[in-house]
């Protein structure tokens, strides 16, 4: 699974049949770093991607992404052309409380 923050959303009017009523985030992927004080922080990395959301994240949310054919998973249909879907909001206190180095 990917940990990424959503960072916008997409509207598509037109698209593949099979995708309506899928709401679209743009999210950037990040990594957890360390401060020397042992203070977690995300770090943004690599290219943003657009997924899938069934979920309701919204904007500056942190969140897992699933992908590839375990994306389709958690769709009723997993003959849909989606490669990412959120899978999960995750708390953004229980990163803040997280171990130092």
């Amino acid at each position: 699974m990917i940990i990424a923050r959503v960072i916008g959303n997409v509207w598509a009017t037109r698209k593949e049949e099979s995708l309506r009523g899928l709401k679209f985030l743009v999210v950037q992927p990040v990594v957890m770093k360390y401060k020397e004080t042992g203070e977690v922080y995300l770090e943004g990395r690599g290219d943003t991607l657009v997924v899938g959301d069934r979920i309701g994240a919204g904007e500056t949310e942190i969140v897992m992404i699933a992908s590839g054919s375990s994306a389709r998973q958690s769709l009723p249909d997993t003959h849909i052309p989606v490669d990412a879907m959120v899978v999960g909001i995750i708390d953004k206190e229980t990163f803040e409380s997280g171990c130092g180095v």
